[in-house]
């Protein structure tokens, strides 16, 4: 078995092709586990909306709009703009709207510090895609956990993987900036990332648990997609235990920079935020614990002398630029002779 850990679009687009006949005989879908970032899930509308969930899961499905890299293909959007349209006609202010702080901890557990009203909804949530939202949290609400939920989904997806989420507990990215703290989503996508980046608090995190079967998958063989390492892994690695299991597990990593270019996304600026050098070389500091890096091959990073200890972690190059399936393959072989190199049969 091979674990990957998802946030944004990098790992699935990492897993991209990877059930195409010829392409990915170093991994098989049937031995592969996913663990999804669920820091940065919102209840929106009294909906809970899992983005790096429902990413993996729409990828794995073959729904996905690949346009966006989020959302299904082709779908709707008719109850959003009736949402905007009775917003407007009512003169409600739009959204974003983080309801008040004594609704952040009511209601149910799992959706705490992450609340905001549906009025003018500042997502735009396509009508399939609700469809799924509706049914996890009425799913949520009949007394299953996000986990038993998840696998219903995959099921109904048709998923050639196993899905986890990382954490059955509510866990909430909240970007601290100078225009104040927010949900990463309202920083994301709302304000576009344009507020300056001080700190990033993983809020619940200190009372979370990872799962039984996410910590189970962490004993596997680890691959790191080239993802945010602030909000898309941090809110796993601030699970207590997670930190520890990777460091007793060989763990390659996709770096999402190359050198001091991020390919995607606002990586650079939450890195510097936290007190990170925003490159492939920060990175490789903010996992510790990662034995090997791909990196691109114009990555002339030394990762040897960026290493606290004496180990010094393997390094193997590539074009990691993932535009399709066949890039995607190409660094996934990468993958696979980084773990050769540490002795590490991919499967």
């Amino acid at each position: 078995m091979t674990t990957f850990l998802a946030g944004g679009t990098g790992t699935p687009k990492l897993l991209d092709g990877l059930t195409d006949p010829g392409r990915s005989s170093v991994f098989d879908p049937t031995e592969t586990v996913v663990v999804g970032n669920t820091g940065d899930d919102v209840e929106l509308g009294g909906l809970l909306v899992c983005p790096d969930l429902d990413t993996v899961l729409f990828h794995g499905g073959g729904v996905i709009d690949r346009e966006r890299w989020w959302g299904i293909a082709d779908d709707t959007t008719e109850t959003n703009a009736e949402l905007h349209r009775l917003a407007d006609a009512a003169g409600l202010d739009g959204g974003p709207r983080y309801l008040p702080p004594e609704a952040q901890t009511e209601g149910r557990e799992i959706a705490r510090w992450r609340r905001f009203s549906g009025i003018a909804e500042f997502m735009e949530i396509g009508d399939r895609d609700r469809a799924v939202h509706l049914t996890r949290t009425s799913l949520l609400d009949e007394g299953q956990s996000l986990t038993e939920v998840t696998a219903t989904l995959a099921d109904a997806f048709d998923l050639p993987y196993r899905l986890l989420p990382m954490s059955d507990d509510p866990v909430a990215t909240i970007v601290h900036t100078d225009e104040g703290a927010m949900h990463f989503q309202e920083f994301w996508v709302a304000r576009r990332a344009v507020p300056g980046v001080e700190d990033v608090e993983f809020r619940g995190s200190e009372t979370a648990s990872p799962t039984d079967e996410t910590l189970a998958a962490l004993r596997d063989p680890v691959v790191i997609g080239p993802s945010n390492p602030v909000t898309s892994l941090g809110p796993m690695l601030a699970l207590p235990g997670v930190e520890q299991a990777l460091a007793e597990t060989p763990v390659v990593a996709v770096s999402p920079f190359v050198e001091d270019r991020v390919f995607s996304g606002p990586a650079d600026d939450l890195m510097r935020g936290v007190g990170y050098e925003a490159s492939t070389r920060g990175v490789a500091e903010a996992y510790p614990f990662a034995d090997a890096f791909v990196l691109d091959s114009e990555d002339g990073t030394d990762l040897d002398a960026s290493t606290d200890d004496d180990r010094e972690p393997v390094v193997v190059r590539t074009d990691t630029g993932i535009e399709g399936p066949a890039d995607a393959a190409r660094v996934r072989h990468a993958v696979a002779d980084a773990f050769a190199e540490l002795g590490v049969e991919a499967s």
